[in-house]
């Protein structure tokens, strides 16, 4: 870290700037293989945020018109669309990348 501040606002294409780059890429790539984050799943996100704000199964009820549809979310045994991802994002404010289920690792 002492070196990534020592070239610290280096000029872009100079030396000093290929070298900052150069050591930015390595700090990343070690935090990534030794911090990384464990991925949270749409429904543990949608759980999260509800307990975090008081929400119920009757207030998802309440937002996607259906309590079947809110039991089957909750409970694992459906997904959410893209239609429900969009509500949730626009009136419970939880991005929508963070309810997206990614299909493959990259």
């Amino acid at each position: 870290m002492q070196e990534v501040d020592r070239f610290w606002g280096a000029p872009t294409g100079s030396d000093d700037g290929d070298k900052l780059d150069i050591l930015v890429a390595l700090v990343d790539r070690y935090e990534e293989a030794n911090f990384a984050r464990p991925r949270s799943s749409p429904l543990d996100v949608l759980k999260f945020v509800m307990r975090e704000n008081g929400y119920t199964q009757a207030d998802l009820t309440t937002l996607l018109g259906s309590r079947s549809r809110a039991s089957e979310i909750l409970n694992g045994k459906r997904a959410l669309t893209l239609d429900q991802i969009r509500l949730l994002q626009h009136r419970w404010h939880i991005p929508a990348g963070a309810l997206i289920c990614e299909l493959a690792d990259s």
